[in-house]
């Protein structure tokens, strides 16, 4: 089935606020030799897309400018190298850029097949999270079976993934979230304790929790405020791994000693910069390790809300209230 020329993206009028977002015709992207075109029906959406819209984190050389780091379709044309797939499968893919469209155009290592039972809105809410989550907590973090873990922002997309992971390859999970009633759903997600940071102090509270301890490893997207409690909170051997600053990147004041004291580890990592034999290795390890636990009905996404493609504002707009549970997805066709 040969694909049209012309396709409906959502474009940015500049930098700004939700409403510079807005419907628009272009052309179909071309493929490197490497690429398939993917016709989306769902693209995730996801932090870095509304900082991209802000005009703070622009899209790395070469990607597309259209916003949408995350989509699932089926594949509709192949570059001359591509093996891994054939017209018609059925993929999720990790973007570069160019989600929020009728066809994006991505590494066909970057792609993973539907798991079984999913539909595109399901698959579609996936691969970003994986990706990051793996990479992250697993990979850099190296939380292994029998660890304590602490997750903030449990109810985000990473979050509800992570809490979700940790869990399933046998980590004892705390998570932070703003309301009881968010607590309540990391709870269901599989944290064995959720802490509401809004009235508790997460470091005595992992103080209690661990009987002095620490834990091994807290993965974190708040950033400053949080520097010196999460280093508090971490044993003996601890890893932190930062994968975003929500409120802010620069602590006024921090204390080095813990760390040479207790011997712990402070990464952090961002995922598009990656190179493509980068995100392809970790697209393996998820097809190894996780896939099979998504295929048997485990650990699925959660799916807070959903908007046609010509509401992306609307969902930008939702996604700055933080008032949802789980992942905003865009709905394509």
């Amino acid at each position: 089935m040969p694909h049209p020329q012309t396709m409906r993206y959502v474009q940015a009028s500049g930098p700004g606020a939700p409403e510079v977002l807005g419907l628009a015709t272009g052309p179909v992207p071309d493929l490197k030799a490497d690429e398939v075109l993917v016709r989306v029906l769902a693209a995730g959406i996801n932090r870095p897309d509304v900082l991209q819209r802000q005009g703070s984190y622009p899209p790395p050389p070469g990607a597309s400018p259209i916003l949408g780091l995350e989509v699932a379709g089926e594949v509709v044309a192949m570059g001359p190298e591509v093996t891994l797939w054939t017209i018609g499968d059925k993929v999720c893919a990790l973007a570069n850029g160019g989600g929020y469209a009728e066809y994006c155009a991505v590494a066909a290592t970057q792609c993973l097949p539907w798991p079984k039972g999913y539909d595109a809105i399901k698959a579609g809410a996936v691969p970003e999270t994986a990706f990051t989550v793996w990479a992250n907590l697993f990979q850099a973090g190296r939380l292994a079976k029998g660890e304590t873990v602490l997750i903030h922002g449990g109810t985000s997309g990473i979050g509800v993934t992570a809490i979700q992971l940790a869990h399933e390859f046998g980590a004892r999970v705390f998570a932070t979230a703003g309301s009881e009633v968010k607590c309540d759903a990391c709870r269901r997600l599989g944290a064995d304790v959720a802490i509401n940071y809004r009235t508790q102090d997460f470091a005595a509270e992992v103080k209690t929790l661990t009987s002095g301890k620490g834990v091994d490893v807290i993965l974190d997207m708040v950033g400053a405020p949080y520097a010196t409690r999460n280093v508090r909170s971490l044993g003996m051997d601890g890893r932190l791994v930062i994968i975003a600053f929500l409120e802010g990147s620069k602590a006024a004041e921090f204390d080095f000693l813990p760390v040479m004291l207790r011997r712990l580890t402070i990464t952090g990592s961002t995922m598009r910069p990656r190179t493509t034999a980068q995100k392809a290795a970790i697209a393996a390890e998820l097809r190894a390790k996780v896939w099979p636990v998504l295929d048997a009905g485990r650990c699925p996404p959660v799916i807070h809300a959903t908007f046609p493609l010509s509401q992306a504002a609307e969902a930008h707009r939702l996604m700055e209230t933080s008032s949802h549970i789980g992942k905003i997805v865009l709905t394509v066709g």
